[in-house]
């Protein structure tokens, strides 16, 4: 390789290695800033997660919800815990097998998950608006490219 593609190489690589710290960056405080913005209480991240998949997903067992957020059942026991105390979800029996229990939102639950999503998604779209239409074309196709990396293996 000559000097001049080996440089140009470098310089490539270095390229991608900013892109990709500008990207992690972006990704990571807007991840932050909807975090910031949920409902107040205190339930805690990990509750209102886990109350949002089960408005999205429906009754899942306790074995299920640890899978789905790689923790420990243990750990996932404490969360269903504060959420059925506090009564946003509830216990119920397995259809297909009576010896598992099932969580599923109660009626407040339903109401906690849809406040906090319409406030997140309001401070979003409100910053949405004031893009021009060319950054927002821009953010969708980099929105579709984010998706399939993330798809991807």
């Amino acid at each position: 390789m000559s000097g001049e593609t080996s440089n140009t190489a470098r310089s490539a690589e270095a390229d991608l290695r900013e892109l990709r710290q500008e990207v992690a960056t972006a990704v990571v405080r807007l991840y932050r800033r909807f975090r910031s913005d949920r409902i107040d209480g205190d339930l805690g991240d990990a509750a209102i997660t886990v109350l949002t998949i089960l408005v999205k997903d429906g009754p899942q067992t306790l074995r299920e919800l640890s899978d789905q957020e790689r923790v420990t059942p243990a750990s996932m026991s404490q969360t269903v815990n504060r959420l059925t105390a506090a009564g946003y979800a509830v216990r119920g029996p397995d259809p297909h097998d009576g010896r598992k229990v099932r969580f599923s939102t109660t009626p407040a639950g339903d109401a906690l998950v849809a406040e906090d999503r319409s406030r997140r998604h309001n401070w979003f779209l409100s910053h949405l608006s004031e893009l021009s239409p060319a950054d927002r074309k821009a953010l969708a196709r980099a929105a579709s490219i984010l998706r399939e990396i993330a798809d991807g293996d």
